[in-house]
């Protein structure tokens, strides 16, 4: 056993990302930063960061963004860089170490904070951790193993993302064009190809802004909007939550639209099942009764409505382009005959249903590797399993 601060040696040198292009840490690891992240208002306030050196998030609702890096870059200043010491720590030993599940429990207890959201382990805390190190032999066998299963939880991911692309590809079905490879020309006119039968609206005379807040009683729980599901209930334990007085939250019910105005571009809307309360930057909207509620759920979450988003959205970065009331009141949408919208709604309600299903053994499967990948670290450093 030996403290991370024997073994590494913190890297610290600010640089520009201009010169150093920016890096995400993930569960994918380090990796060239991913479309859509969002960056300082000051690139020059950056860590750089050199092949080899160990990366790791010092907040506490990142758990598990760490890996090693695999080119030059920079990184935010939230991030622990480590060099690791060539005498003592292989660095695909401590990728894996860093990304195991006790040493994230481990490094979760060291950290500071007010809230679980600002919860975070600087380096001089982090420094005097014990991690468990073997001879530099049976650091390589040991990385060489987990990197086997590594790779079969990027398999997993790829399968993941194909599935979650193919159930909002399946929108493209509702039935504005037999061929709708165009799409992204025709952003500009969703109407294109429409059924010579089918009505046209537009957004603002079908669907009406619900003004509806909590104030002193929520009428459910908190639910958060998924690019993948739509609405659905807030989960998760590892990132923001709501603050404490939610009065000014609003409220959602079962059959209403509610929308992320600042990630319509990816898919952040969706039409409701449940009833809860949502974050007071959202909205949520009463829909017409000439409108089947599924079938504005797929419409609008199709790829022609997200691309059609993204070219009347307002602002500098991708993942901030706001749409405005006004420019989604004049949104143009088919209406086609009722009957149609409810066969159009049960199919994709079945087709995303069964991807759904899919999607969550492969996350169970996935869990289990990563679950057996620390369990075996665990196992070989403390003697209890050798390396075939």
């Amino acid at each position: 056993m030996a403290p991370i601060g024997s073994i590494v040696v913190e890297r610290n040198e600010k640089v520009d990302e201009t010169a150093y292009p920016p890096l995400s840490v993930g569960k994918l690891g380090v990796t060239p930063q991913l479309a859509g992240v969002a960056k300082s208002q000051t690139e020059g306030d950056r860590k750089l960061v050199r092949t080899g050196d160990l990366v790791i998030n010092s907040r506490s609702d990142r758990r598990g963004a760490s890996g090693l890096a695999r080119q030059d870059g920079s990184v935010s200043v939230v991030y622990s860089v480590m060099t690791p010491r060539p005498d003592l720590l292989i660095p695909e030993y401590g990728h894996h170490l860093f990304r195991s599940i006790a040493f994230q429990d481990e490094f979760f207890r060291w950290g500071t904070g007010i809230v679980d959201d600002l919860w975070s382990t600087n380096f001089t805390r982090m420094s005097r951790i014990r991690v468990p190190l073997p001879p530099l032999d049976v650091q390589r066998r040991l990385a060489a193993k987990l990197d086997e299963v590594d790779a079969m939880v990027a398999k997993l991911d790829e399968l993941t993302d194909s599935l979650r692309a193919r159930a909002i590809d399946t929108a493209a079905l509702f039935g504005l064009a037999e061929d709708d490879s165009r799409r992204h020309e025709d952003a500009k006119s969703p109407l294109s190809g429409m059924p010579e039968h089918w009505d046209r609206t537009k957004f603002g005379y079908d669907f009406t802004e619900s003004t509806e807040r909590n104030g002193d009683d929520p009428p459910g729980p908190l639910l958060s909007i998924s690019e993948y599901r739509g609405v659905e209930l807030n989960s998760r334990t590892d990132g923001q939550q709501a603050s404490q007085d939610v009065a000014n939250y609003r409220v959602v019910r079962p059959s209403q639209l509610a929308a992320n105005m600042m990630w319509l571009n990816h898919g952040g809307l969706g039409v409701s099942s449940l009833t809860g309360y949502i974050s007071p930057d959202y909205k949520a909207f009463w829909i017409s009764p000439r409108f089947y509620p599924r079938y504005v759920h797929h419409l609008l979450r199709s790829p022609r409505y997200v691309d059609y988003f993204g070219a009347i959205g307002t602002g500098v970065r991708p993942n901030a382009q706001r749409v405005t009331k006004i420019a989604l009141d004049m949104m143009p949408l088919p209406l086609p005959p009722m009957d149609e919208q409810r066969r159009i709604a049960g199919h994709l309600d079945d087709v995303t249903g069964r991807i759904d299903e899919m999607l969550g053994k492969i996350a169970r499967l996935r869990d289990l590797l990563v679950e057996h990948s620390s369990t075996f670290l665990l196992d070989v450093v403390t003697g209890r399993k050798e390396i075939a």
